[in-house]
């Protein structure tokens, strides 16, 4: 193999990972020096190294396929500004001397960085969350125990669902890895998974911090429909679509 095509296939490679689900449009634009038809070579070659996965349309990261969700290190680095904007967002749901949940995730931790130091009780099952909510001086924060994800840096299995079930929360922030309209939210860990739905079963109103991204994204395990959550919190790049499917749902849209 040629030096530059190996360095080409390991560009690929890199981009693929960093972004952990792409189209090939997107290939196709990030590398527009590249035929379609070598593109398509070079993803199959990848492909068959394992170093990438080939999707119907696109490529996805190893990590993102396999059940682990991708490193939250390289998830921290995407839609940033989105985040940002979603946790702003978010935080204008949380009242003094209520209870909340902040789910694992790079958009749950922006919300934790965002939080007013006012009265409140927080669980949470996410180191990165919990280390942000450490600044909080009024509010006391419990994490919820379980087996270390060190690709997602939270705690979940069959400890923490126990856990989950002896409590209750007002207001649970979820964080989802996709939505398609046919299966709903879903992630890539089976564990999360099967948290995710614990939490929302003992939650009085649940919340997804979700980046416009995530549409029509696929996951492998799905978490719920729609219509069992309560209000989606997202930028300013929705489709119309989503937001008809929200209000037939009569779920609420910030």
């Amino acid at each position: 193999m040629s030096t530059s095509m190996q360095e080409r296939r390991d560009a690929i490679a890199q981009f693929v990972t960093a972004e952990g689900s792409v189209t090939f449009g997107q290939l196709k634009k990030a590398f527009s020096n590249v035929s379609e038809m070598t593109l398509r070579t070079d993803l199959k070659a990848l492909d068959e190294a394992r170093r990438i996965v080939r999707t119907h349309g696109g490529a996805r990261s190893v990590e993102y396929v396999v059940g682990t969700d991708d490193l939250l290190l390289n998830r921290s680095t995407r839609n940033v500004e989105a985040k940002a904007l979603i946790a702003r967002k978010a935080k204008g749901l949380v009242r003094p001397d209520s209870t909340i949940f902040l789910d694992s995730g790079t958009t749950t931790t922006a919300l934790a960085r965002e939080l007013d130091d006012v009265r409140m009780l927080a669980f949470t099952n996410s180191l990165t969350c919990a280390a942000e909510l450490a600044r909080l001086e009024r509010a006391r924060t419990i994490m919820v125990g379980g087996s270390l994800n060190r690709f997602s840096m939270s705690l979940n299995g069959s400890k923490t669902i126990e856990q989950v079930g002896e409590l209750s929360f007002d207001l649970l922030f979820l964080g989802v890895t996709s939505f398609q309209s046919s299966s709903g939210f879903a992630c890539g860990s089976d564990d999360e998974a099967a948290l995710k739905r614990a939490l929302i079963a003992h939650a009085e109103r649940t919340v997804v911090l979700m980046d416009s991204s995530k549409l029509g994204q696929r996951s492998t395990f799905k978490i719920c429909d729609l219509a069992d959550v309560d209000c989606v919190v997202s930028d300013e790049n929705l489709t119309e679509h989503f937001k008809k499917y929200c209000e037939e749902a009569e779920v609420e849209v910030l």
